[in-house]
């Protein structure tokens, strides 16, 4: 059951996604294009996707205990702003300004056959395979402090 209650959350996503217009790379650049061919209609399906989340949550975490199809609710134990945080907003941001794509509309694309979802879909598997690497790395550990000199 918990498998079919998440491709049909999937595929309820997806089709919003598909029906809003977000899967067409060119209708998120315009959004961008403030200069030019302008299109505000992100910040429509935003306030729309917000408008149903942000009760559902508040609904949901104040009615249950845990969740349907697990032991806990999963959220962030961070509280603080980091490099990780904000590497990985600047990165998502400028591939999503230059491609047009973030992950949540590349994968329905794929379904159209574009090409550019194809290209952006495998860039992003790379850079998934790179976060992680890095990561295991401890690349993104906090820098050591300098140990003052001994006056001896």
């Amino acid at each position: 059951m918990r498998y079919i209650t998440v491709f049909l959350i999937g595929a309820l996503f997806g089709l919003g996604i598909v029906v809003s217009g977000m899967g067409n790379p060119a209708k998120v650049l315009n959004f961008f294009d403030l200069a030019g061919t302008f299109d505000p209609s992100l910040i429509f399906v935003m306030a729309g996707a917000l408008s149903i989340a942000v009760p559902g949550y508040a609904l949901i975490f104040r009615r249950r205990q845990k969740p349907v199809f697990g032991e806990t609710f999963v959220l962030p134990k961070a509280k603080f702003i980091d490099r990780k945080l904000v590497g990985g907003s600047a990165v998502f941001g400028i591939g999503w300004g230059i491609a047009g794509f973030c992950p949540g509309a590349a994968i329905p694309a794929l379904g159209f056959g574009h090409a550019t979802a194809l290209i952006f879909v495998a860039a992003m598997l790379v850079g998934i395979f790179v976060a992680r690497f890095l990561s295991q790395a401890d690349f993104f550990a906090a820098p050591a402090k300098p140990i003052p000199a001994s006056k001896g």
